[in-house]
């Protein structure tokens, strides 16, 4: 995705009432307005002028100043959209060619391909035959390319979640009524915490479930020590009794060390019954597997003295089922521990020499960079003393 890098911003969403696109978008802006601008130049992109024009504005939730983000039509418009230019596949070509800001397209591909994926699954058809029925409107094409506007713009940020209120009931839906949460959001939240506080209803709707998912990683996160500097609130259209129906977001800057943050799923195993052909070949496999970050093998010594090895895998969050899948095919384990962990990270950037030789620049807490030879680059050389020798000189600065 592209963007700058935010060092040290974290964002903490608390769905109070519920979780919409129309909610966490109003909610973001509300504590950060410098976006405002941007967000609308997107929204207005991808949004025909006679259809209408995306509004921002003052709303009081149950006593709490908040912001709401809604569709103003245009007269005689309607939000409605019709025709065949609904499937997965023709919205994303809308985004995909529309004049968007830096990043935002991705974004908002990705938050769309979240519910198409998850559309697909439930109806069982193929992706690219999924029509939207839960954007299959002007105002939440509008929604989708808000928040994909804001992530990107935003890119490098951590977000954490508190739990999400599970609602009850029936919702009406194109295909009937639907017990809440809808099939959709189920799916696409599958493994987040939720709540029951006895108010029904739709809570969370899919577009809501996919931002989150999308902004979160497939995991709640953690929220870290910082100090607050911002709190926004979006609020839906539905009134509550006694419980104000927003969305909220608190910022906090962590910005202390340089050092970013983020989350990951651990995953390993020990084997102690496969040759070392196998174990290169799961290895390679494992390591070429999508959402795989990290392959570590250790050596120890297992159960009735036998030799082992671990082989232990670092996994972003919304492929650590996949990945987990792939292991029990790829070995001979019979279970795997998993484990949530917390990583920081130093900022980097590639960049490339005269000679053509690619490096990693290392900004360093202290303030100083440091900078490491891309090992492939090095592979020409014909003996270790010349490999060491390449390597200096593309460590050196100049």
């Amino acid at each position: 995705m592209a963007g700058r890098t935010l060092m040290g911003l974290h964002l903490h969403l608390d769905p109070v009432g519920g979780a919409a696109g129309d909610m966490f978008i109003a909610a973001m802006l509300h504590a950060r307005p410098d976006l405002t601008d941007r967000v609308l130049a997107d929204v207005a992109a991808v949004l025909p002028a006679e259809v209408g024009h995306p509004a921002l504005t003052e709303h009081v939730a149950s006593g709490i100043m908040s912001r709401q983000f809604r569709l103003v039509l245009a007269d005689g418009g309607t939000a409605a959209r019709h025709g065949t230019d609904t499937t997965y596949k023709a919205m994303r070509a809308l985004l995909e060619t529309a004049p968007l800001s830096d990043g935002t397209a991705d974004a908002a591909c990705a938050i769309l391909h979240r519910i198409a994926e998850a559309e697909a699954k439930v109806h069982n058809i193929p992706i690219d035959r999924v029509h939207f029925h839960e954007i299959a409107d002007w105002d939440a094409l509008m929604d989708v390319t808000a928040a994909g506007s804001i992530c990107a713009a935003l890119d490098g940020a951590t977000y954490s979640l508190a739990p999400l209120p599970l609602g009850g009931g029936l919702v009406d839906t194109a295909h009937g009524k639907l017990p809440v949460p809808a099939p959709a959001t189920a799916l696409i939240l599958q493994g987040y915490d939720w709540h029951d506080d006895g108010i029904a209803g739709e809570r969370v709707t899919p577009t809501g479930a996919a931002i989150l998912a999308h902004v979160t990683g497939g995991s709640h996160g953690t929220r870290p020590p910082g100090r607050l500097s911002g709190v926004g609130s979006g609020a839906g259209t539905r009134v509550m009794q006694g419980l104000p129906n927003i969305l909220r977001v608190t910022m906090f800057d962590t910005a202390t060390s340089g050092m970013m943050q983020d989350q990951l799923v651990q995953l390993s195993c020990d084997i102690d019954d496969m040759t070392g052909e196998e174990l290169g070949a799961a290895t390679d496999t494992l390591r070429a597997t999508a959402g795989v970050v990290d392959v570590l093998l250790l050596t120890a010594m297992g159960k009735k003295s036998r030799p082992v090895v671990r082989i232990d895998l670092l996994v972003q969050p919304d492929a650590a089922e996949a990945v987990a899948a792939r292991m029990f095919d790829v070995t001979s384990t019979l279970g795997l521990r998993r484990s949530v962990v917390d990583r920081l990270i130093l900022p980097r950037s590639i960049e490339t020499t005269p000679d053509g030789t690619r490096r990693k620049r290392t900004r360093r807490p202290a303030g100083h960079d440091t900078l490491k030879v891309e090992s492939d680059d090095l592979d020409a050389s014909p003996t270790l003393a010349a490999r060491r020798t390449a390597a200096r000189k593309g460590e050196t600065e100049g």
